[in-house]
């Protein structure tokens, strides 16, 4: 059946309102003057599947997953593929994967995947690469360009230094809050695969970049931060349209930087609070982001939630349904050339955020 952006908008949000899950449905419409043509596609990010002992996995990240998965597959019109946006497992084991890949696959459709730090570190991404995606890759669907970075990689002589176990530098890296953790980075080797892949892409197609870490620098003591961002956005600087879309950080956040557009997606496992919420440290977060209240501990789900996206001509709204909460739309503005939150944007309007934790 074939439905026009009004209808798929209605049907969705009929559906879907007041739903707990951090499950986006991305509706991709650029126009009758694109050569794209519209579709959709799904999100889920940051499951954190961790196994406890044998067969026994922490049941409230499986049920995040498992719930997302459920009603992924009740989507209509059904969405072209789904993304998965890193950190499927927590400590990168075999189990943790294995397990996550089982949930996964009730899912109806293609997916692809994104690689998060959670992944990566116990193995250096051998066993993801062996049983699920390339680390990084490109793919092109009914006229956009899509990139896939592993956003995650460091340096090598914090990588290789003398570990006593390959777990410990695992662990390392899964802190948040860790001084002897190393900054995130695409690296090298990947900018050059990244500056080759773009030189084939006419300017005027639109791209969309996906990536586990924000590429651009907010708070680098939980390593919200890439450390060659700067290199990254300088690449994407030629295309006319450019949206980079992220996991990690668990929460909303939004910039512009030029020619591009930066959004967050939340995730199934748990929300993380805004640095600010948090500690006192300097942070880089964008004026743009309106910070949410802190978490409610006793509940769950709190500061979870699912999303659709709606880029319109090359440009993205994010619609986020948030649980026993104000939902939230933040949707790029053709008068002030970057996103806005449409609900929370003016100071006077906003609610301080909470400082306890």
């Amino acid at each position: 059946m074939t439905m026009n952006r009004r209808a798929f908008l209605k049907t969705t949000a009929a559906g879907l309102i007041g739903a707990a899950l951090p499950l986006r449905l991305v509706k991709v419409a650029f126009g009758a003057d694109s050569p794209a043509q519209d579709f959709t596609f799904g999100y889920i990010s940051d499951a954190h599947i961790q196994q406890i002992k044998g067969t026994k996995f922490v049941r409230n990240w499986d049920m995040g997953l498992i719930r997302a998965v459920r009603e992924a597959n009740l989507l209509t019109p059904k969405p072209d593929f789904f993304m998965f946006g890193g950190d499927l497992a927590q400590l990168g084991k075999k189990e943790e994967l294995d397990h996550g890949l089982e949930i996964m696959s009730n899912l109806r459709g293609k997916v692809y995947y994104v690689t998060g730090e959670h992944d990566y570190y116990l193995d250096l991404g051998e066993y993801w690469q062996s049983k699920i995606s390339p680390l990084y890759y490109s793919f092109d669907h009914k006229g956009i360009h899509f990139v896939v970075l592993n956003s995650i990689l460091t340096y090598d002589n914090w990588i290789h230094k003398k570990w006593d176990a390959p777990m410990d530098r695992m662990l390392a890296m899964a802190r948040l809050d860790n001084p002897d953790g190393s900054p995130f980075m695409v690296g090298d080797d990947q900018l050059a695969w990244l500056k080759k892949d773009l030189e084939k892409i006419d300017r005027a197609t639109p791209v969309v970049v996906f990536s586990h870490s924000p590429i651009q620098k907010i708070f680098k003591p939980w390593n919200f931060w890439t450390e060659d961002a700067e290199q990254v956005q300088a690449l994407l600087k030629p295309f006319e349209k450019v949206t980079i879309i992220y996991g990690h950080v668990h929460q909303i956040q939004y910039n512009q930087i030029g020619n591009i557009s930066f959004h967050a997606v939340m995730a199934t496992a748990w929300p993380w609070p805004y640095p600010e919420s948090y500690t006192q440290l300097p942070n880089c977060l964008s004026k743009l982001t309106v910070p949410m209240n802190r978490a409610d501990p006793f509940f769950e789900r709190d500061a979870t939630g699912w999303q659709y996206i709606d880029l319109d001509k090359g440009r993205t709204a994010m619609r986020y349904q948030l649980p026993d909460n104000t939902n939230r739309t933040v949707a790029y503005s053709t008068q002030d050339g970057r996103p806005e939150d449409l609900t929370y944007q003016e100071y006077r309007n906003r609610i301080p955020p909470q400082r306890h934790y």
